[in-house]
């Protein structure tokens, strides 16, 4: 029970300028955390986050996604999402995200 613990407060995401890295699994047990750790983030000109060391993600991960959309919109910039998990993408595909949100797979 510890590790899980540890696993939950550990960092999921850090900022070096406008390119937030996000880590390890992205599930609804963390979903907030990383929300609150990236609340701190500067957001300005176009924000690149990227996903090509996330593990696991479920509908949680769309919903952090849409929250990080609101916010560049509402802080007048442009985010977008790369090196998206396949499993990622078919959920966009599925709950038909994909028009919402700049997702990239490279």
């Amino acid at each position: 029970m510890s590790e899980l613990v540890q696993l939950k407060d550990a960092e999921r995401i850090t900022a070096h300028g406008n390119k937030w890295q996000v880590f390890g699994d992205l599930l609804v047990y963390n979903a907030t955390l990383v929300l609150n750790q990236s609340a701190t983030f500067k957001m300005s000109g176009e924000i690149e986050v990227d996903f090509s060391a996330v593990d696991n993600v479920d509908t949680s991960t769309l919903s952090l996604m849409l929250e990080w959309q609101r916010r560049a919109v509402a802080e007048d910039c442009k985010i977008k999402f790369t090196h998206l998990p396949e499993s990622l993408a078919s959920l966009a595909d599925l709950y038909g995200i994909e028009d919402f949100i700049p997702l990239s797979f490279h």
